[in-house]
């Protein structure tokens, strides 16, 4: 998937206006998935994703993350690296003038990059047919009317034990991994500025602890049913 994703939204970063419609019933469809730390947010989407593409008859659903970081760097001619540190600083300022000391033609400012990250993320939703993981997705789409926005919790025991199993860690090391990244995700939102102007609201909220991963695919696919996100025959925008 990587370079033609990549191609496909270099070319539509490009178009002109591609980011704003003026009736957001035109966009998506589009599904965010907003997660603690530990509840396997990206096997999930994956797995939605599979079957979501039963439903088509051309093309395909796409799952979506640090793809935005990847894509955000190539249009600011910056390592990706550059791009993710961004967001994880949280003293704006002195970042700001560690950047400016490179005086470098390569140089960009910070609300240049987290501009460019705001508005790849809201590219691909409004073009639709992606599964957008994290990245504040559920607050940069929430005026798309075709959009189902998901959060997935689960006790800390539970996403201890997950972060064990996945990363190979101690149970020390879980809980250190998870309270690293909590930080660095409230860091992020900080980053974008959108903490503070759009309350955050969930279509479906779902505790991982609760279900199997296919009953929780069974709660999804309700959802997108009962919403009717799928049932506005938008045609699929070819990615590939």
């Amino acid at each position: 998937m990587g370079n033609s994703l990549m191609n496909y939204l270099n070319r539509r970063l490009q178009e002109e206006s591609p980011r704003e419609l003026g009736n957001m019933n035109q966009a998506g469809p589009v599904i965010t998935i907003s997660r603690e730390v530990g509840c396997n947010g990206l096997v999930l989407a994956r797995l939605m994703a599979e079957r979501l593409n039963k439903k088509l008859t051309m093309g395909s659903w796409s799952v979506l993350s640090k793809e935005i970081f990847y894509e955000s760097a190539k249009e600011l001619d910056l390592d990706p690296e550059k791009v993710r540190q961004t967001f994880k600083k949280t003293d704006r300022y002195i970042f700001e003038e560690i950047l400016n000391a490179f005086k470098d033609k390569r140089y960009k400012s910070e609300d240049l990059i987290i501009k460019t990250v705001k508005e790849v993320v809201r590219t691909l939703a409004i073009d639709g047919y992606c599964i957008i993981v994290g990245r504040a997705s559920h607050i940069i789409a929430s005026d798309i009317t075709n959009a189902l926005h998901l959060r997935l919790t689960a006790p800390l025991g539970y996403r201890i034990n997950t972060i064990m199993r996945n990363n190979r860690l101690n149970r020390n090391e879980a809980i250190a991994f998870i309270e690293k990244v909590d930080k660095e995700r409230a860091a992020f939102r900080k980053a974008l500025k959108e903490s503070n102007l759009r309350e955050e609201f969930f279509d479906l909220t779902i505790n991982r602890g609760s279900f199997t991963n296919e009953q929780v695919l069974d709660l999804i696919e309700f959802t997108v049913e009962k919403k009717g996100i799928l049932h506005y025959n938008k045609p699929k925008i070819q990615r590939y």
